[in-house]
């Protein structure tokens, strides 16, 4: 397998930062805990909800243009608005990486998670987003440190443990990856979840993207969520990972074998 190819699978797997609704002015904080701070923490892309109701223009500091332009998807105009915030704290710092990310600016972004981490060196999100860029560039075991350490400081983070899964997986640590995968299942059965909004995606290898889909199936079905194992089982056959031989022998299976819904997989693979 290429060194490119590899890389493009990476970054199919790795999200790189929730979007909860932008609070108004007055309550604005990047402090808070994870999946509902006010900024934008690392785990997944998300548009702000149907509920969100921004202040007027007038109103709007640097930082909080910066947080709309993002939200309207316009990356360079987020990264021209948080340029102008004076001091820029950790957190803009943050924010503005991933805009350089999404724009695939990986330079850039690095730059700004660094910046963020010389800040804050307790920084999950900042953590998170460079380990993600290393492991765009095939640099694994940096990734797997900075995934690691920001464990260390938040140990429930459930997105954090599905990377490092993934950072296992294509470091070819079949059944580590599997274990973080778990972790992750067990703080957030919903980890796996497809976001809406923006995402960075590209092809990826078949057999990579299948043997994934086949683990991640694994584990949803040691926790009991057939829906999830059902999906990436699906995703593994598309891929020619699985086969039916393969998965009547697979114990964890084995409850999920049992289903309607998996009988109707069946009938579509025959």
């Amino acid at each position: 397998m290429s060194r490119f190819r590899r890389s493009c699978w990476f970054a199919v797997a790795v999200l790189l930062a929730s979007l909860p609704a932008l609070p108004q002015p007055q309550s604005f904080s990047s402090d808070s805990p994870e999946r509902t701070v006010a900024s934008l923490p690392l785990d997944a892309v998300h548009p702000a909800p149907p509920s969100f109701s921004p202040p007027q223009p007038a109103e709007l500091t640097p930082e909080q243009t910066g947080d709309l332009d993002y939200l309207r998807q316009r990356y360079q105009a987020a990264i021209e608005a948080y340029i102008k915030v004076e001091p820029p704290s950790a957190a803009v710092w943050n924010k503005m990486g991933i805009a350089y990310q999404m724009l695939f600016d990986t330079k850039d972004a690095a730059r700004c998670y660094k910046q963020a981490l010389k800040m804050d060196p307790q920084n999950t999100h900042a953590l998170n987003n460079l380990a993600t860029l290393e492991d765009s560039t095939m640099d694994f075991a940096h990734a797997e440190e900075h995934y690691r350490k920001a464990l260390k400081i938040e140990p429930r983070s459930a997105t954090i443990w599905k990377n490092l899964g993934t950072n296992l997986f294509m470091q070819h640590l079949y059944e580590k990856g599997a274990e973080a995968y778990s972790q992750a299942l067990a703080i957030d059965p919903h980890v796996f979840d497809e976001s809406p909004g923006p995402s960075i995606s590209h092809p990826a290898p078949s057999q990579d993207r299948g043997a994934t889909a086949y683990f991640k199936a694994r584990t949803c079905a040691r926790a009991g969520l057939d829906d999830c194992a059902l999906a990436n089982l699906r995703k593994a056959f598309d891929d020619g990972v699985a086969t039916m031989e393969k998965v009547n022998r697979e114990s964890d299976f084995a409850a999920l074998r049992t289903t309607q819904n998996y009988a109707k997989l069946v009938a579509n693979e025959q």
